[in-house]
């Protein structure tokens, strides 16, 4: 049997403010006609099919068109709720969609297979929708589930009790933090890092294949255990990693292979570092000029109008953070220790002007001007 297993489409999300659904519908026709030349059999979307729990209309018709598709490859899907999705929405939808199609939603049937022939025999595939413990808890009394490890090990649990009395291989689809992510700049925004919700790989055993999604980059925990991550690239800290999914095989006796398949990135990601004139000027940042574009400007002090500027220059300039190469911070005080040292009224100013400006203190002209308006402000007070 062949699987494509993916994950973390956020049908919905923006990307500083621009929407993604264009970019993500051609997307995701890639990914169709890749099922279809594969000749996959099953497609596995591991949770985070929407972004919201209210999505906008858009996005069911792109869920909607884009199931279709891939159903009209001959391809079954399997579907399975993630933290941003609504279950409940989620699970409306699948009462519209037709035969072939499958969105599991609802905790009560976590180790009831959707089972698959191929010509080894049956493949059981056990969906996990994302388990919240405190939602989740009252469903099996008299089990503590106080954490996700917890409550994966539970529902891993009832897979396994489920496998025992069943022949064949057997998949598991879930949504969660599994330990031994390659730490990654910016992990999926919803991740608690705690130890709580940490799912160790030792819970997944017993299974051919572990489906995971959560996390936006492709991730290898183990041979069978593995992230696909989200089809676009929803952050800055995910720009140098792939987009695509994973194509498993399953044999006769179990997990055959896996190979990565890239998907295209409709609009790549750069960010850039300079002064703002050499962001505006130098060649070297050509490159950059049809990306999305992170950037920051190393100037001593704030520029007037940054982003209006670049966005001159590179029209999909997303972001621009004021980022100073330098920190003159010599004498070792804090803002409150050079307030306390300062003397005069100058001083107070140099001080505070260092203080926001990553350590430039005031030009030898600011100076003049400050102590300027200092006298102005000392004779009018006195004249009062």
């Amino acid at each position: 049997m062949r699987i494509l297993h993916t994950s973390d489409w956020h049908i919905g999300r923006s990307f500083h403010g621009h929407s993604t659904l264009d970019a993500l519908r051609g997307v995701l026709a890639t990914l169709t006609e890749q099922v279809r030349s594969h000749e996959v059999d099953v497609v596995i979307v591991a949770g985070d099919v929407f972004d919201s729990a209210t999505p906008a209309a858009g996005c069911y018709t792109l869920l909607s068109d884009t199931l279709a598709a891939l159903r009209d490859t001959g391809a079954r899907i399997v579907v399975t709720s993630g933290n941003h999705d609504s279950a409940a929405r989620l699970g409306f939808q699948s009462a519209l969609l037709r035969d072939g199609i499958h969105v599991i939603t609802d905790p009560r049937t976590v180790g009831t297979p959707i089972t698959i022939d191929d010509e080894y025999g049956p493949v059981h595939l056990y969906g996990i929708p994302y388990l919240e413990p405190s939602l989740v808890r009252h469903l099996w009394g008299g089990i503590e589930l106080r954490s996700q490890a917890q409550t994966m090990d539970h529902a891993m649990s009832l897979i396994r009790s489920d496998l025992a009395g069943r022949t064949g291989r057997s998949v598991a689809i879930a949504h969660c933090f599994a330990a031994g992510v390659e730490p990654t700049p910016h992990l999926e925004r919803d991740i608690q890092q705690g130890g709580l919700d940490v799912v160790p790989l030792s819970i997944f055993e017993g299974v051919d294949y572990v489906a995971l999604g959560h996390i936006h980059g492709q991730q290898r925990l183990s041979d069978s255990v593995r992230y696909a991550g989200a089809p676009l690239h929803y952050s800055f800290g995910e720009r140098d990693r792939a987009r695509g999914s994973w194509l498993v095989d399953l044999d006769a006796a179990g997990l055959g292979s896996v190979e990565w398949l890239d998907l295209p990135v409709p609009r790549p990601l750069d960010v850039i570092r300079g002064t703002l004139d050499e962001l505006l000027h130098d060649p070297r940042f050509d490159g950059a000029v049809d990306a999305w574009v992170a950037a920051q400007y190393t100037d001593a002090t704030p520029q007037t109008d940054p982003m209006r500027k670049l966005q001159a220059r590179f029209p999909h300039c997303a972001t621009v953070a004021h980022m100073p190469d330098h920190v003159q911070a010599e004498d070792g005080l804090t803002y409150a220790g050079r307030v306390r040292n300062a003397r005069t009224p100058v001083e107070l100013f140099d001080a505070f002007l260092a203080h926001v400006r990553n350590g430039e203190g005031a030009s030898d002209a600011e100076r003049e001007l400050i102590a300027d308006v200092v006298q102005e402000r000392v004779a009018a007070e006195a004249s009062a």
